[in-house]
């Protein structure tokens, strides 16, 4: 069964700059395994960045959200730490400008995975909409999403997103 890894946005930014919050660091060790691990496997391993331009605060997303953060070029805008480390330049890289990435969703529609896992960050915001963007593109597909290499700001938020993910049919690995 060919197996797809997707490490969402795990930037920088969301880790130790503009949106980074406790613990989000702690995740960097498990993403950079589990990549070791499925380049190891002969799987795919692809990557989301969240990419923004220098007019962010201007977009209805920096209206509502108005920090500017993984601004394309910047060092918020990279991977981080062993995860960065752990990435091959052959990897695949979706950059996207908003929470779910239709690019990924297009590219996804003509693979053959049998099993799409994703990690990263964060929980609630895009590593929920990419799983739905996975579910969508790959119905037959087992999407995975590995609540042990995942998190949110906001822990109520988490488990709540936690609960809609095997809702929606998605595993939740590792959930405590």
């Amino acid at each position: 069964m060919k197996k797809l890894l997707i490490v969402v946005d795990y930037q920088k930014d969301f880790v130790d700059g503009a949106l980074g919050f406790p613990g989000a660091e702690l995740l960097d060790v498990p993403i950079a395994a589990k990549i070791a691990a499925y380049h190891a496997a002969g799987d795919d391993v692809v990557f989301t960045f969240d990419t923004h331009a220098p007019d962010y605060l201007s977009t209805q997303e920096g209206r509502k959200l108005p920090l500017a953060h993984c601004i394309r070029g910047s060092e918020g805008w990279a991977l981080y730490g062993e995860t960065a480390r752990a990435a091959r330049e052959d990897d695949r890289r979706f950059e996207k400008p908003t929470f779910p990435s239709l690019a990924l969703g297009e590219w996804l529609k003509g693979q053959n995975y049998g099993q799409i896992e994703l990690v990263g960050l964060v929980s609630n915001i895009c590593v929920l909409s990419n799983a739905v963007i996975a579910k969508a593109a790959l119905p037959e597909a087992e999407i995975v999403v590995d609540a042990a290499c995942t998190a949110s700001s906001n822990a109520d938020l988490h488990q709540k997103c936690l609960d809609v993910l095997e809702g929606i049919q998605v595993t939740v690995t590792h959930r405590t």
